[in-house]
């Protein structure tokens, strides 16, 4: 059997235009264009095969998204304080959630040594497991693995490695924070955050800033570069974590980084962009107008050619929204901002060369959506060829 996708906005990796698109055996096997599809026949070479053909006239039909980074899989596991679900309940329902978004690929942001039960090594050693499981025996969508490793955490750093040496994980970023730089530059923003997420006073606050300080002495910079190397060794994208000057991205760039993840300033932005990095904002950026933390607004970034990814960072539901806004308000055209979730994520990722864009011989991965109220709106997503979700509601 193939399937026909017709008439649709085909979002291509240099244009939009209205065309039609063949898949077979879970790829892309044939995209035909303009006064060429209009005349297209339902048979592909012309052979016996049953086609089933999916109307897409007057909506768009984009390659499915990548998510590079989304923590989201925290709050599904414990969606207020103290109170945690069963991971693989939470990992299922989650899952279900992202076809809708349109996302096709998620790289779970699973972090180690950030203070919080759920980023201890018990929890993330068991999501990872979970995952690499899951995704063997059933599984919606891509779900893949971002380990998010704070470099203070030295006692953390033999997991990580093992990870790493055996092709575990699918991408690693390297973080640091601590007071006094990155998005904690603010004198006491980093004290208050933690008296408000861990619950503590002033006293204890102290002493975990004390003991977090004399961690990070402690680090061993010449051993996270070669963490870098052994990354990069296994396919394994490495990216740095709130640059906040282009000093900072030179340090990351030089521990192995070739992605810079919401860096906090314009500049550091574009000294990471002109060094040959992939800087990646968030979707929750574009879309609400501004950094929640008063950073780097991702749509100057971007009007500067300093940004190439959007991540759903935390909210999975703004990525494609984010597209969308780029589009309507002449950032972008719908094309290139369709690509920052999609084809310049799989090339950052490294896995440009079997998805990430509508092209002939690529796994169909696609989304096809209409709009309400100017709201993009899910209709169809397919990963691998496969519909995994449909919606005929509106």
């Amino acid at each position: 059997m193939q399937l026909m996708i017709r008439g649709g906005q085909l979002v291509l990796p240099d244009r939009t235009a209205v065309g039609n698109l063949w898949i077979r055996n879970g790829l892309i096997s044939r995209i035909e264009l303009d006064a060429t599809a209009n005349n297209s026949s339902s048979k592909l070479n012309d052979d016996e095969t049953e086609t089933v053909t999916i109307d897409a006239s007057g909506k768009y039909v984009l390659p499915g998204l990548i998510d590079l980074h989304c923590d989201a899989i925290e709050k599904e596991v414990q969606p207020r304080p103290g109170t945690l679900f069963p991971l693989d309940m939470a990992f299922m329902e989650f899952e279900r959630k992202l076809p809708l978004h349109g996302i096709t690929s998620m790289y779970h942001s699973l972090s180690l040594g950030v203070g919080l039960s759920l980023r201890g090594d018990h929890i993330l050693t068991q999501l990872v497991e979970l995952i690499r499981q899951y995704r063997c025996k059933r599984s919606m969508v891509h779900s893949l693995i971002h380990l998010r490793y704070e470099v203070s955490h030295l006692a953390g750093y033999p997991i990580v490695e093992q990870y790493v040496r055996e092709g575990i994980i699918d991408y690693l970023s390297l973080m640091d924070h601590s007071p006094g730089q990155g998005q904690y530059r603010e004198e006491g923003s980093f004290e208050r955050y933690v008296m408000k997420n861990q619950g503590v006073d002033v006293y204890e606050v102290k002493a975990i800033v004390d003991e977090l300080n004399e961690r990070r002495a402690q680090v061993d910079w010449e051993k996270l570069h070669k963490l870098g190397e052994l990354a990069a060794a296994r396919g394994i994208a490495v990216s740095s974590h709130d640059d906040d000057s282009p000093k900072r991205a030179e340090q990351s760039r030089q521990l192995g980084s070739t992605i810079s993840e919401f860096p906090i300033t314009l500049e550091t932005a574009q000294y990471a962009a002109e060094q040959g990095m992939y800087v990646c904002v968030g979707a929750p950026n574009v879309v609400r107008g501004g950094s929640h933390d008063r950073n780097l607004r991702a749509a100057d970034a971007i009007t500067a050619g300093a940004a190439h990814i959007l991540c759903s960072d935390y909210h999975p539901s703004s990525l494609l929204t984010a597209i969308f806004k780029l589009s309507d308000e002449g950032i972008l055209p719908l094309w290139q901002a369709a690509a920052m979730a999609s084809l310049n994520a799989a090339k950052a990722a490294r896995i440009d060369h079997y998805c990430g864009s509508l092209t002939e011989g690529k796994a169909a991965d696609l989304i096809i959506v209409d709009r309400y109220e100017q709201h993009p709106w899910v209709k169809h997503t397919l990963v691998n060829g496969k519909i995994v979700y449909t919606s005929d509601t509106i």
